[in-house]
């Protein structure tokens, strides 16, 4: 396949579908639709009023906005005018949005939708000239339509090369400062051209957009999917229209995260308890109808490809979902590839496992079990850090920091994390993931970390879901006790949990408990608790944080 560039193909559907629609945004409850020939002009008069405030092909541009239409007509322009992305996470602290615009040199930043734009205004110094996008945001020297408006379509068509720079993705980093991600313009273009081939994605399909764009999977499975497949992209409105924008837009392909997936699940289960509907389901005619109204409740019954990745996703989980017919295929990728990696396809999902190597990917394990990957899809390396690139790019493949396996039919299972296997006192090393994505099956377990480097048993600190916090204390400590007893007897001695930890204060980024993609910091956990854990009684299994 010979991949047309970004801009080739955003030219190539302005060309074959110029009036129908790419993106729809909602603003106060009413749809505004943006054609392919709109975007063209918009992203046109952006690009020619970049240039004109100074910008030279090659800068960075950083975008800080929550997902919009604006959002992907500025990524347009910037590709129009010869600039280089530079996305930053909505939830961004502003000391780490500082580093990243003092790092990557942008003098222009595009500001848009934010929970709280006056916090994230003081990392954005007043030497970087603000663009606003046309929504409420942070104070700017321009904003949108009237920019727009001053400034004549840029003319031409400027020819894309396949190495040339197109966005720098700063990782959120579990550990350390951010480090950017260098992707070029064929590595961008192969995922999106061969990952709409693989999966027949086409214009009569429908994409939802809500998850970071700053995050390569939304930016790849939603951006350049809709892009190389010609589909029509919606964007959510806000967090309290979430759920009436996804069942008014009924997605044909949608993406989400193991923790969304667990809140559907919970979504359903207030509204009908777990044994009620597994016995509704078991009836025949009745439980295909019961399953196919819960599908058309949460916007899913169009939904022929669902994904989940960012994080390990319990197979108990997906059990569930399977029985409403909803057949959840999960993935593997990283942001240094651009989130092209391993998928479990449609009709092909081995539970367990993140699927097979998309086309074009090489996997590889080495004698110290470590996941290597090679293609196109590879980062150039990381911006300002050749020896971070060094480390990471060896001899053509990309050293993931993960470990797995691959059976006999190809298809990957996580084992771990290099860096998160940990050594208790008695010298054993015990790899988390496995046991975590055990203990998380239970419905009463929104989020859990095993820590145990120099103790002599490994520990597990819970933080309840919201279902479990709607229970009573003894109730959800006697069925979590039950569990830990059952599981402990299926794991080796050195890797038997001796407490669990259920915390009182939910992780989330604002406490720098988790990165904005949603994935634990075990250091600053290990810190937070490190007073609790030494003093745990040696005989009670079950601790309550007071």
């Amino acid at each position: 396949m010979s991949e047309q560039l970004p801009l080739q193909r955003f030219n190539h559907w302005l060309a074959e579908q110029p009036d129908r629609v790419w993106l729809r945004q909602p603003v106060n409850g009413q749809w505004h639709d943006f054609t392919w020939r709109q975007v063209d002009e918009q992203a046109r008069r952006l690009a020619s009023a970049l240039l004109a405030l100074g910008c030279v092909a090659g800068e960075r541009v950083a975008l800080l906005a929550k997902n919009c239409a604006e959002w992907f007509i500025s990524d347009i322009a910037l590709q129009m005018a010869g600039l280089v992305s530079v996305p930053l996470y909505p939830l961004q602290a502003p000391e780490q949005i500082a580093y990243v615009l003092e790092h990557a040199g942008c003098k222009v930043i595009l500001v848009g939708k934010l929970d709280d734009p006056d916090k994230l205004a003081g990392g954005i110094g007043a030497h970087i000239t603000r663009i606003a996008m046309p929504y409420p945001t942070m104070a700017a020297a321009h904003d949108w339509h009237s920019l727009l408006a001053r400034h004549e379509p840029l003319q031409g068509t400027r020819a894309q090369q396949p190495d040339e720079l197109l966005s720098i993705l700063y990782t959120s980093g579990t550990t350390g400062l951010p480090k950017g991600v260098m992707l070029s313009a064929l590595a961008m273009a192969f995922s999106g051209a061969h990952a709409t081939a693989e999966l027949g994605i086409g214009p009569r399909d429908q994409f939802f957009s809500y998850l970071p764009l700053s995050h390569a999977a939304e930016r790849f499975l939603v951006e350049f999917n809709s892009l190389y497949g010609g589909a029509p992209v919606a964007f959510v409105e806000s967090l309290a229209t979430f759920a009436s924008d996804l069942r008014h837009i009924r997605p044909t392909v949608f993406f989400s995260v193991p923790r969304l997936w667990t809140r559907f699940q919970q979504g359903v289960l207030e509204k009908l308890p777990a044994a009620k509907l597994e016995r509704l389901l078991g009836i025949p005619l009745l439980g295909a109808l019961l399953a196919r109204k819960i599908r058309r409740g949460l916007g899913l019954d169009r939904a022929r490809i669902l994904v989940s990745g960012a994080a390990a996703i319990s197979t108990g989980l997906l059990q569930w979902y399977r029985r409403l017919g909803l057949n959840i295929c999960e993935g593997y990728g990283m942001t240094e590839h651009f989130a092209y990696g391993c998928f479990n396809r449609p009709g092909q999902v081995r539970l367990g496992t993140v699927g097979r190597p998309m086309p074009g990917l090489e996997v590889r394990i080495d004698d110290s079990g470590e996941i290597l990957l090679r293609s196109v899809t590879l980062m150039q390396g990381y911006y300002r850090d050749p020896q971070k690139t060094a480390e990471t790019l060896r001899d053509g493949w990309l050293h993931t920091g993960d470990k797995g396996q691959l059976d006999a039919d190809g298809y990957l299972r996580i084992t771990g994390r290099v860096k998160d296997i940990f050594k208790t006192s008695k010298g054993k090393y015990v790899a988390p993931a496995p046991i975590e994505g055990e203990i998380a099956k239970s419905n009463w377990v929104e989020q859990v970390c095993l820590m145990g480097s120099n103790l002599d048993q490994p520990l597990a600190l819970i933080e309840l879901s919201p279902a479990a916090r709607q229970q009573p204390e003894a109730q959800v400590g006697a069925d979590l006790q039950r569990d830990l007893a059952a599981l402990n007897g299926r794991l080796e001695p050195h890797e038997r949990i001796s407490h669990l930890v259920l915390v009182r204060e939910p992780w989330t980024v604002d406490n720098g408990c988790m990165t904005p993609t949603m994935k634990i910091r075990r250091n600053v956990l290990e810190s937070r608790y490190a007073e609790l854990i030494a003093s745990l009684p040696a005989r009670q299994p079950l601790v309550w944080e007071e």
